[in-house]
């Protein structure tokens, strides 16, 4: 085979191009290769895809294509022009490119296989493009999937926030719980920020949302009530945020009295912290002697996480009216405990019940937005952080948009 029929081959050139020239250099490792149109073919208006005549041939453009054998290749070409009755002169796109791309559709399918591994520096090292180069494929990439994807409010969704950067910077996220992905990114963790959200949609679009799982953030709160039909019935209070509120006012228990005991140099509470944040079930077998005579000392931990614990067979009723009765018995236990920061817990839980309660309707967490968090914090840290913002939203769009990112060849 000779090397213009195989590059042919290797581009899915067809019938209407021919490659006429491949030029190696050693030297540099370079391997350029020359395309051409076939004349007499029968054209079609790049606008419109109607038959349009031959008007003329573009400037010469080079595409990056994949390496050849460890040697960098370019595609050379110019690129017909055609002449339409409606459109007048339009310049064709290539069928190995996309339009107003310096990579083939290849090689830009290889680098979106390599961004997903790693971040924009690692790809340009192995692929050997510049830091720019890689950010636009992500931001074509992400753009191309954004304008594919069906445009639906999902039927479950999960609101959490994601931190950008230090000082209180946060960025909302809305996610799909069904299908484990983000739909929606927008600064600040205000109520406008998730209503810009809401906006998108119409009335209809908004009565069809089942449930909406979320934390106690008023803002997020107001901005559901104000847009989603029926919403008193439809917020889910995160039942691992529940969780989490009980467990750090254990451990404000466990700071308060170890700083008392500490005084009076006894340091029994030293290196507990872990036990007493978790389940009973999670203490290691080597801490389990250890962590049952603290038990079984007089300590106002020990009492603040029994009643922790004590919580956890709230989830396990089927019913919300069991569900209830459970809360009052352990409520009043809470609030009759003397520790004061498990008293303000179990009032602001009281104040949320309702919508804690919806959990034994609809059966749904956030623990989906949580495992996406997870996902977007290894993405920062593998790009040790993000200084613009506008990146930082694309990559979460890239990793966790469940978007089509790859380019597709056009039918010649």
């Amino acid at each position: 085979m000779k090397d213009t029929e195989l590059y042919t081959a290797l581009l899915g050139l067809g019938n209407d191009w021919r490659v006429t020239e491949v030029k190696l250099d050693l030297a540099t490792k370079r391997v350029d290769v020359r395309v051409e149109a076939v004349r007499d073919r029968e054209w079609q208006c790049a606008v419109c895809r109607q038959p349009a005549a031959f008007y003329d041939l573009a400037e010469e453009q080079t595409w990056r294509h994949l390496d050849t054998c460890d040697c960098r290749t370019y595609v050379h070409a110019r690129l017909p022009r055609t002449k339409c009755s409606q459109h007048n002169v339009r310049q064709i796109v290539a069928p190995w490119a996309g339009p107003r791309s310096s990579f083939t559709l290849q090689l830009e399918s290889r680098l979106i296989d390599t961004l997903k591994e790693c971040d924009v520096t690692g790809c340009g090292r192995l692929l050997g493009i510049s830091w720019d180069q890689g950010w636009h494929v992500v931001e074509k990439a992400v753009a191309r999937g954004l304008a594919r994807k069906q445009w639906r409010i999902p039927p479950y969704i999960g609101i959490d926030e994601k931190s950008f950067a230090k000082r209180h910077t946060y960025e909302t996220l809305v996610c799909d719980l069904r299908r484990g992905t983000v739909e929606y990114v927008v600064e600040d963790r205000s109520q406008d920020s998730l209503e810009a959200y809401y906006r998108q949609f119409d009335e209809k679009a908004l009565k069809n949302v089942q449930a909406v799982a979320m934390d106690m953030w008023d803002p997020y709160i107001a901005a559901t009530r104000r847009f989603i039909p029926g919403a008193e019935d439809k917020i889910v209070f995160d039942r691992f945020h529940v969780t989490r509120l009980v467990t750090e006012a254990v451990d404000k228990v466990r700071k308060q009295e170890h700083k008392a005991l500490m005084e009076e140099g006894d340091d029994r509470l030293k290196w507990t912290r872990y036990l007493w944040l978790a389940n009973k079930e999670n203490i290691p077998e080597w801490r389990q002697g250890e962590f049952a005579a603290l038990r079984q000392m007089s300590l106002r931990t020990g009492r603040a996480w029994a009643i922790k614990e004590a919580l956890r067979q709230f989830w396990d009723f089927i019913y919300a009216q069991n569900a209830r009765k459970f809360f009052q018995r352990w409520y009043f236990w809470a609030t009759h405990s003397r520790l004061p920061p498990i008293i303000r817990v179990a009032k602001t839980l009281k104040v949320h019940l309702q919508n804690i309660l919806t959990y034994f309707r609809h059966r749904i967490t956030n623990a989906t937005a949580e495992g996406l968090n997870s996902k977007i914090q290894m993405v920062k840290e593998m790009a040790c952080g993000f200084r613009n913002r506008t990146h930082y939203k694309l990559a979460i769009y890239f990793h966790c948009g469940g978007l089509n990112l790859y380019p597709h060849p056009l039918s010649s």
